[in-house]
């Protein structure tokens, strides 16, 4: 399993919100090209960006997000705010790795799958749930589509994976949470990377007994500090384990 350490962006400061509510944002005084290079240095395969400026409608974060692809030395995964197929190439030709798409696939379902075509293994499908909906424009309005029915809608579309976040569960009730994510997992054709799931290094490990689940973002614990990104790493990445040799 694929752990994506995770840098939000507002402001051109790290942050970190809960539920999404863009006003209430905890700020981690780091620089973000830096804390981009750790991640590389740490050994993490990709990375993930979330742009909430670009959610709001804003381009103030485009500089630096730039510097960040540039710098880190492996993968960037880039959300946000992706409203148009220009956005979409402009960062595909900037460098990004992958592009997260959420509140267009609900909009323009058909110019999500072309793009998907267009661009194999280079555009994530999220799925934002609150209370049995999926949600769109920065988790602040609710759509027209179940989760199932919304992963169901794009068939054998080509993503590269889904992101698939609870929103409604508590940050305690990872049951809750796992029970959702799993559940969509299932009857997922393509591999899922879980969202907001994983707060001790013993989640990660609880996700990699889930069916077809292939990542997850973890963010919040690492600018905390809850574990090290290295401890992350070799619990999704377990080495292989000793087998006793016969005579």
């Amino acid at each position: 399993m694929l752990v994506f350490p995770t840098i939000e962006l507002q402001r051109g400061r790290c942050v970190s919100l809960e539920k999404g509510r863009l006003d209430q944002a905890t700020i981690w005084h780091v620089d973000p090209v830096e804390t981009a290079r750790g991640f590389a240095t740490a050994g993490a395969e990709w990375m993930h960006v979330t742009d909430f400026d670009a959610v709001e409608g804003r381009d103030d974060n485009s500089e630096l997000i730039g510097e960040i692809i540039r710098a880190a030395g492996i993968p960037v995964q880039l959300g946000g705010g992706f409203r148009s197929r220009e956005s979409v190439e402009r960062w595909i030709e900037r460098g990004a790795g992958r592009i997260v798409i959420g509140t267009l696939a609900a909009r323009d379902p058909d110019l999500v799958r072309e793009l998907a075509k267009y661009y194999p293994d280079q555009i994530v499908l999220a799925v934002d749930v609150w209370r049995g909906q999926v949600m769109t424009e920065g988790w602040r309005t609710p759509s027209a589509f179940t989760p199932d029915g919304f992963i169901a809608a794009f068939g054998d579309t080509p993503f590269a994976g889904l992101i698939i976040t609870d929103i409604d569960s508590e940050i305690e009730d990872l049951d809750a949470q796992l029970g959702l994510i799993s559940g969509l997992a299932a009857q997922a054709r393509i591999p899922v990377i879980a969202n907001g799931v994983v707060h001790c290094v013993d989640d990660i490990a609880r996700l990699t007994y889930v069916q077809n689940i292939w990542g997850a973002l973890v963010g919040r614990p690492l600018f905390e500090k809850t574990f090290a990104l290295s401890e992350a790493l070799s619990v999704a990445r377990p080495g292989r384990e000793e087998v006793a040799e016969f005579q």
